[in-house]
């Protein structure tokens, strides 16, 4: 009984498969060779736009990082010149 159940299962999967395979059977080779050079076409693209997005961001962020850097350093050198100031009042006292 096992058997013969296990023959049935396994003759029932070659059928649906067989039956999937006709149906989804792919194109022409020209058509199957269209169809891949456009969808490689499709992900090189989204690819390259990710890797786009990815360069302006870091660009920005580098960009922020080093427009912050410039204003401390103005506002560093403003307090020495300002510190030197005060010292050579109280050293003229």
């Amino acid at each position: 009984m096992k058997t013969s159940k296990t023959i049935m299962s396994v003759l029932g999967g070659v059928a649906v498969g067989a039956a999937l395979g006709i149906l989804f059977a792919p194109d022409k080779g020209e058509e199957t060779r269209k169809k891949i050079a456009k969808k490689s076409s499709d992900v090189k693209n989204k690819a390259k736009d990710a890797v786009n997005e990815i360069v302006d961001s870091v660009a920005e962020k580098y960009n922020s990082v080093i427009n912050k850097a410039e204003e401390l350093a103005k506002e560093g050198k403003k307090d020495v010149k300002e510190d030197i100031k005060t010292v050579r009042e109280q050293m003229n006292k």
